[in-house]
């Protein structure tokens, strides 16, 4: 409270007979925090835009929170215009996004939906327009997906597509060069043709064989050790065991399945899921499957190449069916050694608990590499079951949340068979 802001331009400030100028501001911010209802003893009147902000903020979260919130803008008090029609929530979007950054607009959507039930409205193309498109709000659209009218299916599409390639952005380049690394590392050979040694990790691991070459006092010609050829303080490491690059191949080095719980509870974590799945198809070294489940199992590995297809491939919400999931996906394994299967969900499990187990612990005894993931997004963990969390790290695979930049580091640590790189490691399962 006691931090200072830059003055907004028209923006009136209250003041009181014979006070300061931080008093009067501290005033002000008391005003704007606690409302009009609880704020008569601050003695401040607002004006201007602070009184349009008022008036925005009473619609969501003041008296008239329950119905729709709309008009606003130059109201005065905390007394803001309601009403039920998309053009008047439309409205209330735009003065949101006129008074305040879009972090705080996108938490304010995300509360009006769920405390004013606006999500039917997000079915009409003016509102569609107006909203500060995010991550939570393509959630939202996908889990109303197949309630949207043909009038705003492209409307819809346009958002989605916008957040994707938002997020494509600001992944996709870190993620394909952590993962290249990592499959090139996980490519050396013990057998390298001389082109191929990588003469660093050979000099490291030979320096156990270092012998000393004696000095110019010793015995022997050029090219012997002691020759013309030996200096005082050298040696040489015998390189019993050389260390190669793999040599590149037009085949998949890893085989990697996403496995997507699509319960509505999961909304974010699809949506990134979807946007690295994407990412990791485009990687020629890689064999990508996604694989999407809630009671029934959805393989949406064919329209990889676009991820807004992907998440209109979804249905969020239903039940959930891990084991039927984890069946399907291993299934298609080929290549136990070489296969990554990451498995995102909650695992409230609705299935047969003792044979998603079995099925995790037989994968892992084929030598797949198994990661479990609460949830994918910047959220942190979700409400998850607790028991099942444990009985997954006991068999080795440790679930924890991931957050969408740690996510390349967790899996090139799994393509290198590496200890996961556990956030809060002493608080997971």
């Amino acid at each position: 409270m006691e931090r200072t802001t830059a003055q907004a331009p028209g923006t009136a400030r209250p003041t009181a007979p014979h006070a300061h100028a931080p008093d009067a501001e501290r005033l002000r911010r008391w005003r704007m925090v606690l409302g009009a209802d609880s704020a008569d003893s601050t003695g401040c009147t607002l004006t201007g835009q602070d009184a349009a902000m008022d008036g925005a903020l009473n619609a969501l979260y003041g008296g008239g929170a329950g119905k729709k919130p709309g008009g606003g803008r130059g109201a005065g008090g905390r007394s803001a215009g309601l009403g039920a029609s998309a053009p008047s929530v439309a409205r209330w979007l735009g003065d949101i996004r006129t008074y305040f950054p879009s972090s705080v607009v996108q938490v304010m959507q995300r509360d009006a939906i769920d405390r004013l039930g606006l999500a039917a409205l997000l079915l009409e193309p003016e509102m569609l327009e107006a909203v500060e498109a995010d991550v939570h709000l393509v959630g939202t659209l996908l889990s109303l997906n197949k309630a949207v009218p043909e009038t705003t299916k492209e409307t819809a599409r346009a958002v989605v597509r916008k957040v994707v390639e938002d997020l494509e952005k600001r992944l996709a380049s870190r993620t394909r060069a952590t993962l290249t690394g990592a499959l090139d590392r996980s490519a050396r050979i013990s057998r390298p043709r001389h082109r191929d040694i990588d003469w660093n990790r050979t000099i490291r691991a030979n320096l156990k064989n270092y012998l000393p070459v004696p000095g110019p006092a010793g015995a022997g010609g050029a090219g012997e050790p002691g020759g013309a050829g030996g200096a005082a303080g050298r040696g040489t490491i015998v390189p019993e065991r050389l260390i190669g690059y793999g040599r590149a191949s037009r085949s998949a080095k890893k085989d990697v399945i996403l496995c997507i719980d699509q319960s509505g509870s999961m909304a974010a974590s699809v949506v990134y899921a979807s946007v690295f799945g994407a990412v990791l198809a485009s990687m020629r070294t890689l064999s990508t499957r996604l694989v999407v489940f809630d009671t029934a199992v959805v393989d949406l590995t064919d329209q990889l190449d676009d991820p807004v297809d992907v998440l209109f491939g979804t249905q969020l919400g239903g039940g959930t069916d891990i084991n039927r999931a984890l069946a399907y996906c291993r299934s298609k394994i080929t290549r136990p050694a070489d296969t990554v299967v990451v498995l995102i969900s909650d695992l409230y499990e609705g299935g047969i608990r003792d044979e998603m187990l079995k099925r995790v612990a037989a994968m892992k005894a084929s030598g797949v590499q198994f990661v479990t993931l609460l949830a994918l997004s910047d959220e942190g963990a979700p409400a998850y079951d607790h028991e099942h969390a444990a009985a997954l790290g006991a068999l080795g695979a440790p679930a924890f949340a991931c957050t969408p930049d740690l996510f390349p580091d967790v899996m090139a640590a799994a393509i290198e068979k590496r200890p996961l790189p556990i956030p809060d490691k002493e608080t997971q399962q």
